[in-house]
């Protein structure tokens, strides 16, 4: 899809891959509140295998919840110089 000459990606029907050997954990939350809508932000980090096929922006589905990818992907790298992980930071809201 486009909208205003930007690609707009089509999540229904996506492409689907499933990660193995990853670590999450959480991060962050957080609570906004405005008088008339009361949402909740989620964030997690995922430490996820070198070479997965991910970019910014792309969502991941994690423990039943839709997550965006927010920020750059972050290569580690190991005291050996090698890339021992890469990192991606998640957040989701609701409400």
């Amino acid at each position: 899809m486009e909208s205003r000459g930007s690609a707009i990606p089509d999540w229904d029907n996506a492409d689907k891959l499933v990660i193995s050997g990853c670590c999450v954990q959480p991060s962050s939350t957080g609570l906004s509140q405005d008088g008339r809508i009361l949402g909740i932000s989620e964030g997690l980090t995922a430490y996820i295998p070198v070479n997965t096929d991910i970019e910014e922006g792309d969502h991941i589905i994690y423990d039943g919840n839709e997550y965006t990818i927010s920020g750059s992907i972050q290569k580690r790298i190991s005291a050996t110089g090698r890339i021992n992980h890469v990192q991606i930071n998640l957040e989701r809201w609701s409400g």
